[in-house]
């Protein structure tokens, strides 16, 4: 799936959060989603929310898995293990770089790194597994 395949998935299939995530490149194993930080992303102290964080880099490895596998909808998360490592800056964009490292029949393995823009250092690092249900035949 393409950019444009991936983003309008994301506005028939998920519509209450397509215009949290937009997806801004594709290409083999990799995939790059923007996400527009309002204000409903913060939490006390001037920063943004782990879970939206979470929610992005969850957001973008499944999108990353339906670019390589085509619109199998029903994939699911069996694993995320993410780590915080800097405070983003509020207000601004959070971008997520998600690659796949292993893409089975059953299981695809691959992080995520979430940068806020215009900041070299990543804000976040996550590592996910989906499971892909068996397709029909």
């Amino acid at each position: 799936m393409d950019v444009e395949a991936l983003n309008a998935l994301m506005r028939s299939e998920f519509s209450q959060v397509a215009n949290d995530f937009i997806v801004q490149s594709v290409a083999p194993m990799e995939a790059v989603v923007r996400m527009p930080v309002a204000e409903e992303h913060l939490r006390p102290g001037g920063t943004i929310s782990g879970p939206t964080m979470f929610a992005l880099a969850d957001v973008s490895m499944y999108l990353v898995v339906l670019a390589m596998i085509g619109p199998v909808t029903l994939a699911v998360t069996t694993n995320c293990s993410i780590d915080f490592m800097r405070k983003p800056t509020a207000g601004v964009d959070l971008i997520a770089s998600a690659r796949i490292h292993k893409l089975g029949r059953s299981l695809a393995v691959g992080d995520v790194l979430i940068h806020s823009e215009g900041m070299d250092a990543p804000v976040a690092r996550a590592s996910l597994t989906y499971a892909i249900p068996p397709r029909s035949t």
